[in-house]
């Protein structure tokens, strides 16, 4: 057997021990932790043409079994009648409030704006912003405090169980769990305050108002596509720890109900979210390249030469991507189809960078942004 079979072989036999190392301190929200005080929390959810969400989202909200907890819904602007389908929904339940967003000023991404407004309406003393597409165990608030309690964190997100409904949702959409749990070394994320080892997720922010107002809230990530990760760096480079969380068993998101819609939210978010960095884009193509496509291509060579030995480095892959799918409660079947979903992922960020090199816009529920 040749040498590049050997190295792959050890290079996919590393990847499996230090996703399971790296996902011990992928911290569980659980019922088991005590909840020390029971602060006010506000529950902000920004909505934007969300009208087939609104039902599902409100019925999971009324759910919610936490003692001090206001909801306010921000309608922005839609044009699908989700302020009013909001108001009939919340009807007779005094702890949701429904309010209508002001103008897109200049410079100011959409959501961000929303969420913006969301906090200058909010009392409490923790603030929850959570996605439309969202729903959420009835516990959910209690656990999530009681482990920010108990790590002495300012902020805490995580990302939610997919859910998915078409074919390039189910390919893409679980990278995520794949993606942080290979890149970032959360035994630095989750114990210090260094900015450049953070990942956060917009579907599910939890922050302290104070730890918000101090590092000026989402006015200080006016202009950003991936605000959730721009304001946890702002959290650490304030000096506050911000926490990454497995909360799949307590939250989900109907993220997106498309394969155009997939596509579209990746591409505008993916340039982005590496720094828009080409030479990036460069590294991250040839590194999958090497650890999940070199594989399947050796799997094709021992079919061919019926030498099953050459299926081991695919089979790892295998092993790995069907332990983050185990974690995270996604289709375990999703693992065997890795080749696929990464082809796919370097064909979006490639895409993603193309608009940005041409001076184009990203396009996103009917906005333009640079």
């Amino acid at each position: 057997m040749s040498l590049i079979f050997f190295i792959l072989l050890i290079i996919t036999i590393v990847l499996n021990v230090w996703t399971i190392f790296n996902s011990l301190f992928l911290y569980p929200l659980s019922a088991k932790r005590e909840l020390e005080a029971k602060p006010s929390v506000s529950l902000l959810v920004p909505l934007r043409n969300e009208a087939d969400n609104v039902k599902g989202l409100i019925r999971s909200l009324r759910s919610l079994t936490y003692p001090e907890l206001e909801v306010i819904l921000l309608d922005d602007h839609s044009e699908d009648g989700t302020f009013d389908r909001l108001n009939e929904q919340v009807s007779g339940d005094e702890r949701f409030t429904v309010i209508q967003g002001k103008e897109l000023p200049e410079g100011w991404n959409g959501k961000v704006h929303a969420c913006h407004q969301l906090s200058l309406a909010a009392n409490g003393e923790y603030f929850l912003f959570l996605d439309a597409d969202a729903r959420v165990a009835p516990g959910v608030i209690q656990q999530t405090l009681a482990m920010m309690q108990q790590k002495k964190a300012g902020m805490l997100s995580g990302f939610p169980n997919y859910p998915n409904a078409n074919f390039l949702s189910h390919m893409l959409v679980p990278l995520q769990h794949m993606v942080v749990l290979l890149h970032l070394p959360l035994f630095v994320a989750n114990r210090t305050t260094k900015p450049m080892f953070t990942a956060a997720c917009g579907i599910f922010i939890m922050i302290e108002k104070n730890v918000y107002e101090a590092i000026g809230g989402h006015a200080s990530v006016k202009g950003s596509l991936v605000e959730d990760v721009h304001i946890a760096r702002e959290v650490k480079k304030h000096g506050y720890k911000m926490i990454l969380a497995n909360i799949t068993e307590s939250v989900l998101s109907y993220m997106y109900d498309s394969g155009q819609e997939t596509w579209a939210g990746f591409k505008k978010n993916l340039y982005t979210g590496i720094g828009r960095s080409a030479g990036m884009v460069v590294f991250l193509t040839l590194f999958y390249a090497v650890v999940f496509l070199f594989p399947a291509l050796f799997m094709v060579v021992g079919l061919v030469t019926g030498n099953p030995a050459f299926f081991l480095p695919y089979l790892l892959t295998v092993a790995f991507k069907m332990y983050v799918d185990a974690r995270t409660g996604h289709p375990l079947w999703l693992s065997f189809l890795l080749p696929i979903a990464v082809v796919l992922l370097i064909a979006i960020m490639m895409a993603s960078m193309f608009v940005h090199k041409r001076g184009e816009k990203y396009q996103w529920k009917g906005r333009f942004y640079q």
